[in-house]
Formats: C-alpha cells, structure tokens, sequence
C-alpha cells in the first residue's frame, strides 16, 4: 500500500485518500485493507489543504478520515466533498466514538465508521460502501436519463401540438374551397351528366365534407392541449343544463331523458368540461339501442376527489374495446353505422387529464356504459357541496 502520491494508481488498484496524523494508525489500516483481500492505492493526509488538492488530483473511491485530528476534524470532510459536488463514501476510522456521535455523524452523512480496534471490518465495511455509492450513482443516471427523455417527449408533444394546430388552421381555407366548388358542381350539373358523373360528383363533396368534419375536430382537440388553462368555480349543474341544451336536437329525435341532481362546484375550465359533459351524453344519445335513452349523471366525493359517473343504457363497448375507445381517431363502428371521426372521447380524455383528473369506462354485457372521471376537489369544490346538498334537487331533461 503506497502512501505518497508520485504514482498513479495501478488498473484494479483501490484509491483510498487517507485522513490521519498518525503513521502508525495509517499502516494498521493498510494491513487491514491487505489482509481483507484489496489492493490499495493511498494517499495519507492531515489537514483541510492538502485533502482538497488530493482530492482534485486523483479522485478516490473511498474516503477514510479520523474523527479528531490536531488541526481539523475528519467529518469537515463532507463539507469539502459537498462543496466540490462529489459524492464519495466516506467512513470514520476512529480510536474512540460513542454511540451518540456515531449516530449523529452517520446523519450527517457520513457512510459508516470502524473503531481502530476493530479494522478487521473495514474490508467489509468499504465493500458495502463502494456497492451503496454504485447504486446511487446507477439510480441518479437513470433518473436523469428519465428526465431528459421527459423533457424531450414534452417538447416533442408541444412541436406536434402546434404543428397540428398550424397544419388545421392552413388547411381550412383551401379545403374549403375544394368543398365551396364541388358543391356549386353538384349543384349546377346534377342530372345533366350522366350517372357515372354525378356519382363521381357525389363522392367529391362527401369527401370535402367529412375532410372539414376532420379538421375541425383535429384544432378542436389540439386546442385542448394549448398554453395554460384557466381554471375558475364552475358550477357542474349549470354546465350539464348547458350541455343538455346544445344537444337540444339530438335529445328531441330520440326522446332521449337527462337526469342529474346536486352536482358540484370545482375548479374547472367551463368550457371544457362542458365539452367533456357534451361528448359523453351526446355519446350516449348516439349510441343507444332500442329502447329510449336515459342516461344519469352523478358525482360523490371521494379521498379529496371529485367522482363524476355518466351512465346510459345503450349498445355498450365490447370488453376488448373498452381500453382503446379513448385514443384519438379510434372508431369501433362505420361511418355509415354512426357518424363521427372517432375524436370526441380522446377530447375528453385530454381535457380530464390537463385537469389532473382519470376517465374510464365500463360497459355491461347486456349493454349501457358508465363513464366515471376524476376532478381534484379543493375549497371551491366544498363550498359548492354544501351549496348543492341544501337544494337536494333533481333535475330531469328531455323525454
């Protein structure tokens, strides 16, 4: 075990930088370390100086330092390493150490100390020090290689967010020129080409149409994910009414009954829960089966959560289907089964998200579905509560 610092450290050689006045205590250690099966580069230092040039010439492994020197004190160490930003085990090799300061050294970051009546379990104490310093050092790459993917994914997601903004937004006014003519097309020439033509005409303007159907449903969701929401008490009841009267065709046509009662004020975007509210019941209406549609809205809290159900007694969602119904342009019918592009479901699910809430479903094997989603509860929220539970009101729309 060399003691001087004039060489390097050979390959597979242990660097140790030692902190102890007393050479004696020094070469005990180093018997120790040998007999305990390393091969030890060290460098033997007394004071705050040259422990700090040592340690920026040649970065140890390990760090063993006396509790109590002539000029310094071995746990002042750690201020140096903390200063230097290095993390370095460091342990105590002490003549003498009460319980209390081992405990309090300990806390203050030293990795273990060994009593020099004891250096028979230092070998050991250094393995399992140098095997605690490796998974740190293996647990901070991972959570910084984490980091960087996350911070990459977020501007990833906020490029495409714009780009699919910019893309919708240039593209409306060419498309609706092609829809604009191909309409005028239809108009002027139907029946006076010959029935190959007017089918081709036909075909023309659909596809206009639903590619502005498209479009604007890709800004609608992509507005969602815009700057920063502004969220404000919201008045849930106010917003289903609200919901319930913009689908005011769709629930004459089928006959369709909304039922809500007492539901809450939370901290919300209006306007895009209301969207949440509007996508789910007009779903619902969409969906239905034979029978008349009701469909329910509830809401109870739970461990300082708001639980919104919407649930309806429709065609329900296959089990294999119920995990994919939430992502954007997804379908599970035809377009001539039901309209639509398979979007207003992913719309919520980002809306109920950027909200810091959870949406899912369930759906029944003898059909209906319940959607349930989370909105975090605060002071607004239980104010709203109480509001609500004094009416106790039902509220039924439709039929």
């Amino acid at each position: 075990m060399s003691t001087t610092n004039q060489l390097p450290p050979k390959p597979g050689q242990l660097r140790v930088l030692h902190v102890e006045d007393n050479q004696l205590d020094a070469e005990l250690v180093a018997r120790a370390l040998r007999q305990g099966g390393f091969d030890v580069s060290a460098v033997v230092v007394q004071d705050e100086g040259e422990f700090t040039q040592q340690l920026r010439s040649c970065r140890p492994e390990v760090i063993l330092a006396d509790y109590n020197l002539p000029h310094w004190k071995g746990m002042e160490a750690l201020e140096v390493l903390r200063r230097e930003g290095l993390d370095i085990p460091l342990i105590l090799v002490s003549g003498a150490l009460g319980d209390m300061t081992a405990v309090e050294c300990i806390k203050r970051g030293a990795t273990d100390y060994v009593l020099k009546d004891g250096l028979a379990r230092l070998p050991e104490a250094i393995r399992r020090a140098l095997q605690e310093e490796r998974l740190r050092r293996v647990r901070r790459q991972v959570e910084e290689d984490l980091a960087r993917k996350v911070d990459e994914l977020a501007r990833s997601n906020a490029d495409l967010e714009q780009f699919a903004y910019v893309a919708s937004h240039d593209l409306q006014e060419p498309l609706r020129m092609v829809a604009n003519y191909t309409q005028l097309l239809a108009e002027r020439y139907r029946g006076k080409l010959d029935d190959q033509a007017d089918k081709y005409i036909h075909y023309a303007v659909d596809g206009a149409q639903r590619m502005q159907t498209l479009i604007q449903d890709l800004l609608a969701y992509s507005r969602v994910g815009r700057p920063e929401i502004e969220l404000k008490p919201t008045k849930c009841d106010d917003i289903v009414s609200s919901a319930v009267k913009n689908l005011h065709a769709a629930v004459g046509e089928s006959g369709a009954v909304v039922t809500f009662s007492s539901l809450p004020t939370v901290m919300a975007n209006s306007s895009q829960l209301q969207q949440v509210f509007q996508n789910l019941i007009g779903n619902a209406i969409k969906f239905r089966g034979a029978n008349t549609p009701q469909i329910q809205v509830d809401a109870e809290e739970k461990e300082g959560k708001w639980v919104f159900s919407v649930t309806d007694n429709g065609i329900g969602i296959p089990p294999e289907h119920v995990g994919a119904v939430f992502t954007v342009f997804k379908r599970l019918h035809t377009r001539q089964e039901y309209p639509g592009n398979g979007i207003g479901l992913s719309i919520c699910k980002r809306v109920i998200e950027r909200h810091g809430g959870r949406i899912s479903v369930t759906s029944n094997a003898s059909g209906g579905s319940t959607f349930v989603f989370t909105i975090p509860a605060g002071t607004q929220a239980q104010e709203g509560r109480f509001s609500n539970d004094e009416h106790n009101s039902r509220c039924v729309v439709g039929g």
